[in-house]
């Protein structure tokens, strides 16, 4: 192990090239044909922004830490100290082990132990394989434990339009909800509003260029090949986030000081939306012995 990230693990297929982090399992790098599709960073830093992390055993933020477990409340470790929230899970700080490692793929899986705030064990798997038809990332959940548990999934990529500036792209989302957040805690302050007609409709191509964005939309609807679709598109390339029906839920994040790059744009796909281990709103509730798996990918366009 070297660095923040520990080992780094390259897999590649023809012109295509990604680079998955020891550390988190995440995604620190993706380009084809030396066109980045995602921000990167180096190897001798900390993931910026929560780039690329795997967000298990719930994406987003928990309200105070608190959420109801079998008639009681579980109380997590508050781990964004700013907001009083548990933040992004368990898993993006922790050291993965390499399952299987080809040229295009490469699989990693971690164990998650019954702890504070979390009384059931997990077993996380995560896969990131290259081919034709661009990267594929596949999650996978086992309940380790004795008893039903529930939980959610997501993932913190900032895709980029190729060499597109990010205020010259377009960004259209396959959501038709929003969910208002507190601006104290980022945490849900009412319910699903309809975005057809509303400041946020991102539903059709909509220049970022101004647009400010830490919101999160529901509702993502599959197109007619059953995928869910988001598109990031620029005058020098583009890129799409895709994703299988349990991923009904994107967070998008407009920062303007990424490390080595300033605007840039997170689109994460979540199966569930933010403090959802209380709202119970789309949650996955796992039997014990039971698995789980779900997809989404970046294909350049």
């Amino acid at each position: 192990m070297s660095g923040p990230t520990g080992a780094q693990f390259e897999i590649t297929y023809g012109q295509a090239r990604a680079v998955v982090t020891e550390i988190g399992a995440s995604l620190r790098a993706y380009a084809v044909d030396g066109v980045d599709y995602v921000e990167s960073y180096p190897d001798d830093t900390h993931p910026p922004m929560g780039s690329g992390a795997v967000l298990v055993p719930w994406p987003n933020r928990v309200r105070g830490g608190r959420w109801p477990f079998e008639g009681g409340v579980e109380q997590l470790e508050l781990t964004e100290h700013e907001r009083g929230n548990a933040i992004h899970g368990f898993v993006r700080k922790l050291p993965w082990q390499v399952i299987s490692h080809t040229g295009s793929l490469i699989s990693l899986g971690v164990d998650v132990p019954a702890q504070q705030g979390w009384p059931v064990p997990l077993r996380v798997t995560i896969s990131y394989a290259l081919d034709a038809h661009g990267l594929t990332v596949t999650h996978g959940v086992t309940n380790v434990g004795d008893r039903p548990v529930p939980f959610g999934v997501g993932m913190h990529p900032y895709p980029r339009a190729g060499r597109s500036a990010t205020d010259d792209c377009t960004l259209q989302l396959a959501a038709t909800t929003s969910l208002p957040l507190s601006a104290e805690t980022m945490t849900p302050d009412g319910p699903q509003t309809p975005l057809a007609g509303s400041v946020l409709d991102l539903s059709k191509p909509t220049l970022l260029r101004g647009v400010n964005l830490d919101d999160a939309f529901g509702g993502c609807e599959p197109d007619a090949d059953g995928l869910i679709r988001h598109r990031l598109l620029g005058p020098d390339g583009g890129v799409e986030v895709w994703a299988d029906p349990a991923f009904r839920w994107v967070q998008v994040y407009t920062p303007n000081d990424f490390l080595g790059r300033g605007r840039a744009v997170a689109i994460e796909p979540m199966t569930c939306p933010p403090d959802a281990l209380n709202s119970g709103v789309d949650l996955i509730t796992i039997a014990p012995g039971e698995a789980w798996s779900a997809r989404w990918g970046l294909l350049p366009r």
